[in-house]
């Protein structure tokens, strides 16, 4: 084989591997949304299909899944749509604010407080899940008189407290990249710190945040173990939680549910997939942008 030859060999057997394993990876979306589609006959089929035959497709089981009696999905909806944007919101600006002052301030300790701030990040939360529970059990109770176990506390409070080490990471990173020349610049035309922040730091930390976001939004949309330990009431659980409880309530043998609950889990996976691939550019400029200095 010539040189020329292996040159475009190469690429051709790279390609055909990436679209083998995107077609694959690809399978259990396809069947999930083609057993979302399927009336209640064909769901215990063999062999299985993949897709209904078009002319039995049921599209109705997206808005039947509203409808199912004891099961308020509108409100799991409402719930995790509450969750997500307000944890998403806190992680985003209390983490851009604890990240500029390790990028842009001297102070005694800083290097120690930002190494044992990325020593968190290889804790494992099953370490870290129970002292949280008793604190958010214990001190609400003591300052309120009210506990904050069943609320949603617990779950956005802790997003408002530097929005997790890998946000901090990820934006101290990049605020490392802009030259502090503007910042010199700015401070020459009577800019303060909070000037210097918001107009110079942010506008030029778009990819970056946007980074922030998109791993916020995921991380809580997608959260099940945190919902399941501190809620308890059904009206307060968001689509994680609720569909697993959807999944366990009686069902009919005659007519089972399997397809509802299909429709709900790919209801629960569109707006993850909207907002990453219409944020994508902006997630990929963030990571490639983001250096290793300091």
């Amino acid at each position: 084989m010539t040189a020329r030859t292996g040159g475009f060999v190469r690429p051709l057997v790279l390609y055909g591997i990436l679209i083998v394993a995107s077609i694959a990876f690809m399978i259990p979306f396809v069947f999930a949304v083609g057993t979302s589609l399927k009336p209640f006959h064909l769901l215990h089929v063999f062999p299985p299909l993949l897709l209904p035959p078009l002319d039995e497709a049921q599209f109705s089981n997206y808005w039947r899944i509203f409808n199912v009696p004891y099961v308020p999905f509108t409100s799991f909806y409402v719930n995790t749509v509450i969750i997500t944007l307000a944890s998403m919101l806190g992680a985003v600006l209390t983490g851009t604010a604890s990240a500029y002052g390790f990028a842009r301030f001297r102070w005694p300790g800083r290097d120690f407080f930002f190494g044992v701030l990325l020593a968190t990040l290889v804790l494992p939360e099953e370490v870290v899940i129970i002292p949280k529970f008793l604190m958010f059990h214990l001190i609400p109770d003591a300052l309120f008189g009210k506990t904050w176990i069943d609320t949603w506390w617990p779950l956005i409070v802790p997003s408002w407290f530097g929005g997790g080490a890998f946000a901090v990471f990820l934006l101290r990173q990049f605020f490392m990249q802009i030259p502090r020349e503007l910042d010199e610049a700015a401070v020459i035309d009577g800019a303060n710190t909070w000037d210097i922040f918001w107009s110079i730091i942010i506008p030029l930390s778009k990819p970056a945040l946007a980074t922030v976001a998109i791993f916020s939004f995921l991380g809580h949309w997608n959260d099940f173990i945190h919902p399941l330990i501190y809620l308890n009431s059904t009206e307060m659980f968001p689509l994680s939680v609720g569909l697993r409880w959807f999944q366990q309530q009686p069902t009919d043998p005659i007519e089972p549910r399997e397809n509802l609950l299909m429709a709900a889990s790919v209801l629960m996976i569109t707006p993850a997939l909207l907002i990453f691939f219409s944020m994508q550019r902006y997630f990929v400029r963030g990571i490639v942008m983001t250096g290793i200095k300091g």
